[in-house]
């Protein structure tokens, strides 16, 4: 018989707004991201007041409770409890009652406000009209304030209603009795299931899974944030700190807002997780980081503490705002011009982590690295090296390292790998049947884009260079640069293809400036090009070249339709290939 790995425990609203108070149970700082809708909020509330069950609370104690925390924190020492499962409604009613603001998932800051009409009992998001009705308490958390007695409360609130129509001794005895029972929600009684602390990290998110079936399940990362939160809660927030900035424009000085990438908190500790400890496996880091011996299973507060400042140290590397912006010109040294181009957060970021590497541990001379590195990111964004099982793929790839020494060794060591993983068959065979393909978003059309941009290419009939064109701040009510179709899909049709793998083929799409796009419409190949290709390119040497750069076979325009897509394929593998040896 297994045992029981959890005892419940009753609390209520008010002790566990206490414990989280003082410490002792481990809700995230009030400034974390916050997913509930304010509706959902209000709910919430309503749920309570009417007296309906709001679920369970899932606990965690944790193993070292008595340890000590790194950097300034408000606590003295780490909580008792984790929360696993809970901890939006904690927030909610930690928020509205105390009266904080929260920060959504788009990290706008935002204080929750719920108006409850007491006549009837209905609570509302407030808004203007909330706040004008002197029927509602337009915002519940003055009540729980403390600024005025509740006895005052009830009858500031009665006189203003008062002022508004007419009260008989009833109706301010119900009203009265109406915002008691809104204070006594305090009282509201909560069942929590803690886990033991023995009890690991696997088996927490296969509870949480059986005990929330509607819950986003639990990944590691989720588990090494909570880590963070109680053990480190400065470095977590630094880490959401720079997230927020990525995605604002910056106003005036150093920011890590960029063109290429709006990372996410847990995908920047996989890049520091990476740098400090040459791992990609979280499971591996989330042991190491709580202390666990991973033969004697047993936990220690100093192996615990050696760790997370390995872990510090190589944050403040990756967060290093010259570090971040010296990285994201590999991008551009790669051929990618904007996020547009990028269909990987984590290729991005996991390069990156090698980058650090090279730099910090290596000294690779930065215009070397730069190259090395971005021969490694064409590789890994064309080949998609990190998109089936990405923890695995770079825990091979760390792995590489652990026998170089110097510079020299680790950029030999990644150009071997590139070499071996783009070998001549790859341009010739392999490339040209996965270019067989209609995603919208391929990374080998990006690809043969960012080799274009390589080949200091102009678009597609136009005077322009590919790489002007794709600069994030050209951009209008239409895009400056569309995909356009060779073979146009009203043409395609009178032939009777109409299958969208097919009229969508990569083979099939060029890009073009929107208004030759918007010119051609439905006009067939033979009739359109070569009047267009006449008119922008008069030169013959020049419609080779514009030939050339966009994998156009001679006479394509008259080809049959199948016979143009399989020319065409070997054309755009022999641009990427070409555009990728400007990188060596």
């Amino acid at each position: 018989m297994y045992a029981t790995l959890f005892k419940e425990v009753s609390y209520s609203l008010a002790k566990l707004l206490e414990d989280i108070e003082m410490g002792e149970i481990g809700l995230p700082d009030i400034q974390r991201p916050f997913v509930w809708t304010n509706t959902k909020v209000r709910d919430l509330f309503d749920s309570m007041y009417k007296g309906f069950p709001v679920g369970y609370l899932l606990f965690w104690a944790n193993a070292l409770p008595n340890g000590k925390q790194i950097g300034a924190s408000a606590k003295q020492r780490p909580p008792r409890l984790l929360i696993v499962d809970g901890q939006q409604r904690l927030t909610s009613l930690f928020a509205v009652l105390q009266g904080r603001e929260i920060v959504r998932d788009d990290y706008r800051q935002e204080r929750i406000c719920i108006a409850f009409r007491p006549r009837d009992g209905k609570f509302e998001v407030a808004d203007a009209a909330t706040r004008r009705d002197p029927e509602f308490i337009p915002d519940i958390s003055e009540l729980w304030s403390g600024q005025a007695t509740r006895t005052r409360f009830v009858k500031t609130f009665i006189e203003k209603l008062r002022a508004a129509r007419d009260l008989t001794e009833d109706d301010e005895d119900h009203l009265s009795e109406q915002v008691d029972r809104l204070y006594d929600l305090r009282n509201y009684p909560f069942t929590a299931l803690e886990l033991s602390a023995s009890v690991d990290e696997e088996q927490v998110a296969d509870v949480f899974v059986r005990v929330n079936s509607k819950g986003t399940p639990l990944n590691q990362a989720d588990f090494i944030l909570t880590l963070m939160s109680v053990f480190w809660d400065d470095g977590r927030a630094e880490l959401e700190h720079f997230c927020r900035l990525a995605r604002l424009p910056a106003d005036a000085g150093p920011s890590p807002h960029n063109r290429f990438v709006t990372p996410e908190p847990d995908q920047l500790l996989r890049v520091s997780i990476a740098l400090a400890f040459r791992r990609a496996r979280l499971q591996h880091a989330y042991n190491v980081l709580r202390g666990k011996d991973l033969q004697t299973g047993e936990f220690d507060e100093e192996r615990r503490d050696v760790q997370f400042a390995l872990l510090q140290q190589a944050q403040g590397y990756v967060l290093d705002l010259q570090h971040w912006h010296d990285f994201l010109k590999v991008l551009l040294r790669a051929g990618y011009r904007s996020k547009y181009m990028l269909t990987s957060t984590l290729t991005v970021l996991y390069t990156y982590a090698l980058y650090l590497i090279g730099k910090r541990d290596f000294g690779v001379d930065e215009h070397r690295l730069r190259d090395a590195i971005a021969r490694w990111f064409f590789m890994a964004n064309l080949t998609g090296r990190y998109t089936g099982s990405p923890e695995s793929v770079m825990e091979e790839d760390l792995a590489r390292l652990r026998e170089v020494r110097d510079a020299d060794q680790f950029v030999a060591v990644l150009d071997e790998f590139v070499r071996n993983t783009i070998t001549p068959d790859y341009w010739t065979t392999r490339l040209p049947m996965e270019l067989e393909t209609s995603s919208a978003r391929s990374p080998l059309m990006f690809a043969h884009y960012a080799a274009l941009n390589l080949l200091e290419a102009r678009v597609l009939l136009s005077s322009l260079k590919m790489s002007e064109l794709l600069e994030p701040d050209a951009q209008a009510k239409r895009a400056a640069l569309e995909k356009h179709h060779l073979y146009p899909r009203g043409y395609l049709k009178k032939l009777g293809i109409v299958a969208t793998r097919d009229v969508n083929q990569i083979a099939n799409l060029a890009p073009i400036e929107w208004h030759d796009n918007a010119e051609v419409s439905d006009t067939g190949p033979a009739e359109y090009f070569p009047v267009l290709i006449a008119e922008r390119c008069p030169d013959a040497s020049e419609r080779k070249q514009m030939h050339y750069w966009h994998a156009l076979p001679e006479g394509w325009e008259s080809m049959a339709y199948a016979e143009f897509l399989d020319a065409r394929k070997v054309g755009i593998a022999i641009v990427i290939r070409d555009g990728f040896q400007k990188l060596w």
